[in-house]
């Protein structure tokens, strides 16, 4: 699978901003969640791009984004919830694209895409 290309902006934010100061997995891990929860405006639309075998959503599925999922949850990939039947399940961000109408939204969620496209991790 081809490596995606480096983004220089992209890079300086997640270095200077998101990841910044943190020495091990665990604060990577908050780092990623405290500036998801910080620019996530949520509810917002999505749509699944990829299947998942531990999601039961399939491509091109729309869903609402009402929230992260807890900390806890987050501690290996970040979760979203998502208004699923009557109730809300936690789904990989990776799994959505974004359809949210502003960009702070939009940008945190592809800022997270470019992280696990480049083979990062926690």
């Amino acid at each position: 699978m081809k490596r995606l290309p480096e983004q220089p902006d992209r890079e300086n934010r997640i270095t200077f901003e998101i990841v910044v100061d943190a020495y091990d997995a665990t604060e990577r891990a908050m780092g990623w969640y405290c500036y998801l929860q910080d620019k996530l405006q949520v509810p917002f639309k999505a749509a699944c791009q990829s299947a998942r075998a531990t999601s039961p959503l399939e491509v091109g599925t729309g869903v609402d984004v009402v929230g992260l999922a807890s900390e806890d949850d987050c501690m290996s990939e970040v979760f979203v919830l998502v208004k699923y039947a009557k109730s809300e399940l936690a789904v990989p961000l990776e799994q959505l694209a974004c359809h949210a109408p502003d960009v702070q939204t939009g940008q945190a969620v592809a800022d997270w895409h470019y992280w696990v496209a480049r083979g990062y991790s926690y």
